[in-house]
């Protein structure tokens, strides 16, 4: 996935502090429920149904291990990363 989506400076800084694994964010991508923020940013996060379907794709336990990654959320603008983080708020929708 990181092949389809070019990475901002602020975002490959980002991902790398935040420790988040590049797994997660082919699975933001693939799975992730997609919302608009007010700027027209593109903003995936796992919620009850996209989980869900993960665990249908990648089986429950693959899932329950990585359940510590899985309030990732990332913020994409077409075809670019802009940034990666944590949720640690829920997100208005």
């Amino acid at each position: 996935m990181m092949e389809r989506l070019s990475l901002t400076n602020h975002a490959q800084i980002r991902l790398q502090q935040r420790c988040v694994p590049a797994l997660i964010v082919d699975w933001l991508f693939d799975y992730g429920a997609l919302v608009y923020d007010e700027h027209g940013a593109q903003i995936r996060f796992f919620d009850k149904k996209s989980l869900k379907a993960l665990a249908q794709s990648a089986g429950q336990g693959i899932v329950k291990q990585l359940s510590k990654y899985l309030n990732a959320y990332m913020v994409t603008d077409d075809d670019t990363i802009i940034t990666v983080g944590y949720r640690y708020k829920r997100v208005n929708r």
